[in-house]
């Protein structure tokens, strides 16, 4: 009776702990997302969508140029870093049991926890010095972000599709590459899609890489070769400044691109939600 009576206090203490635990970190995330909220979405106007920076000291303006800068970056960075990580996790999914898949995951995992700015400075040192600031530059750096995540998470979600899916397309003749390309890689469809979708919310906050490669700018940027601004960069710069519409701008920004970051996560999993009810 004692021991069964410890057994029920050591639980409800347990469990009072971590309810509490819960409570408090999100508990912080919801005041970090209100006070963002309350200051960046009373900051918002029609011109900070539509119109471009002001020159210091006067007030008003937007960031539509860094609004469309992330977007080219983010394509950029998409069109580099999906198809190089999706094949090679496509690889590691299907042929990956040599020793030299072993030193690529090794390999992918140390990349992935390679600091930003340290990505920034390659970057720099491979594609600035050759070409200058730019948007390729930019895409460049957050494209090798990019990659080591969705290699990975290619990788998890075709070793997720069940064998005899494989074992039955190869039964009926089909070649072990269109076995792949024609029944695991739509049946990981949503999960692979999703997962991408994560990698770009991820990267689509990344400050310390842009710093050294796309650099800024206060003026639209035409084509792909020259210094172009982002959001991230756009909020750093404008609220490190001792002017207090500069403040109110970052504030701005830093809630449109929490907005759009939320956004993508909350369909991502929605995504993967449905891939796993259709399981």
């Amino acid at each position: 009776m004692t021991l069964s009576f410890r057994r029920r206090a050591v639980n409800a203490v347990m469990l009072t702990l971590t309810g509490l635990c819960t409570v408090f970190v999100a508990g912080i995330l919801f005041v970090i997302l209100g006070y963002l909220a309350w200051n960046g979405a009373r900051s918002l106007s029609i011109d900070f969508f539509t119109k471009l920076p002001v020159p210091i000291g006067q007030t008003g303006g937007g960031m539509a140029n860094a609004i469309v800068g992330s977007a080219k970056v983010l394509l950029v960075a998409l069109l580099m870093g999906v198809p190089i990580g999706f094949l090679g996790g496509v690889y590691l999914a299907e042929f990956g049991q040599s020793a030299f898949s072993s030193v690529v995951r090794y390999v992918t995992d140390l990349l992935n926890g390679v600091p930003s700015i340290v990505i920034g400075i390659f970057a720099y040192a491979v594609v600035v010095k050759q070409i200058g600031f730019s948007t390729l530059a930019g895409g460049f750096a957050l494209g090798i972000m990019m990659i080591p995540i969705a290699l990975r998470t290619t990788e998890e979600f075709l070793r997720a599709v069940p064998v005899s899916l494989r074992e039955g397309s190869m039964a009926l003749g089909a070649s072990k590459t269109r076995t792949i390309f024609a029944i695991v890689i739509p049946a990981a469809k949503s999960g692979i899609l999703s997962g991408l979708m994560l990698n770009l919310a991820r990267v689509a906050g990344e400050t310390a890489p842009l710093l050294f490669t796309s650099f800024g700018s206060p003026y639209w940027s035409y084509g792909w070769l020259q210094p172009t601004a982002t959001l991230p960069v756009m909020i750093y710069t404008y609220a490190i400044s001792p002017y207090e519409d500069w403040h109110r701008q970052a504030w701005a920004a830093g809630f449109v691109l929490l907005t759009l970051v939320l956004a993508v996560n909350v369909a991502a999993r929605f995504a993967i939600g449905r891939s796993a009810s259709h399981r």
